[in-house]
């Protein structure tokens, strides 16, 4: 990679705009903390001249993160022309939801991520696959230019990290994610509170709507494919918010038996997304079918169809890569 090409990038722009991808997760939003910090502490460019913005709402469990209460909606900026916008974590240009039509209209467009299906889609591209999350990316970049990395900067990098990786139980996770880990934790990243913050500080609501689901799970073909359809209903009963779903998906995946496991929620009558992950099948192959993309073992998608419709279409998918 063209570590250089980053630096001169930054170095030549006057009004920088960070995206992170709908349904924000601890990757992209540690991500972006990351990289705004680094922007403003190691290139004399200061806080007004560089703006976070999310989509939809900022997980509670994720507010620890340092400098996410200075992030915005993209309604919050539209007005504003930036000369450099940077999508972190975002596999395909529709992830960035409301925040599209400022990293189009940006002269220059700057695209750090690490999943397969990215299609480079950027004028400037930092994409490796080979990566465990997003953070991984920054890290590398910020080690090679040799970019200050205080305690703050390295708590955003370490939860984006630990929290792609699963707590460090994926596949995603090699010796050189361990390695980097531990630089950061020498840097001051705290591992036990960060752990806390991510793991151990659900709203009490959200656990309820997670034993719900577990409760309505469906199974099928020898218990192989196990599913989950939320519906609009559920999350007012719940008062969910949309980050109250996150980790169901996953949670399905550690039954035994299973092979793929499914999260397919409602948006409305016609509109539903899905989240898929798999223990030995190509995930994102399924995802692909319906515009989305991913990784091998955990993909995503928007399905344009009622969720029950959607849900036959995506088990049918399902079977398919199953053989």
């Amino acid at each position: 990679m063209d570590y250089e090409l980053f630096k001169t990038t930054i170095q030549n722009a006057n009004k920088i705009l960070i995206i992170s991808h709908v349904n924000p997760d601890g990757d992209t939003l540690g991500s972006m903390s990351a990289l705004y910090q680094v922007v403003v502490k190691n290139f004399n460019i200061s806080k007004d001249s560089v703006d976070m913005v999310y989509n939809g709402i900022i997980p509670e469990i994720y507010k620890f993160i340092p400098c996410l209460e200075l992030a915005k909606t993209p309604q919050q900026v539209k007005d504003i022309q930036y000369d450099l916008a940077i999508s972190v974590d975002i596999a395909a240009k529709d992830r960035m939801g409301d925040s599209l039509p400022l990293f189009e209209k940006a002269e220059v467009r700057m695209n750090i991520d690490h999943h397969k299906t990215n299609s480079n889609f950027g004028t400037v591209n930092f994409v490796r696959a080979d990566a465990c999350s997003c953070g991984e990316v920054m890290f590398d970049i910020f080690r090679a230019l040799d970019l200050k990395m205080d305690k703050d900067i390295s708590s955003a990098l370490y939860a984006a990290i630990l929290t792609d990786t699963g707590g460090f139980r994926y596949e995603n996770t090699t010796a050189q994610t361990l390695l980097k880990a531990s630089e950061l934790i020498e840097l001051g990243a705290d591992p036990a509170k960060i752990s806390r913050y991510c793991y151990e500080s659900k709203p009490r609501n959200m656990v309820l709507l997670h034993a719900n689901c577990m409760i309505n799970a469906e199974f099928s073909d020898n218990n192989k494919i196990a599913g989950i359809c939320i519906t609009n209903k559920d999350m007012e009963k719940f008062h969910a918010t949309n980050d109250y779903t996150e980790g169901l998906v996953e949670e399905l995946r550690r039954i035994k038996t299973t092979e793929v496991s499914y999260v397919l929620k409602e948006v409305d009558e016609n509109t539903t997304k899905a989240s898929l992950r798999s223990k030995t099948a190509d995930v994102s192959t399924v995802a692909q079918v319906f515009g989305g993309g991913g990784h091998t073992f955990a993909a995503g998608c928007t399905i344009r169809k009622p969720l029950n419709i959607a849900k036959d279409k995506l088990v049918e998918e399902i079977r398919r890569v199953l053989g």
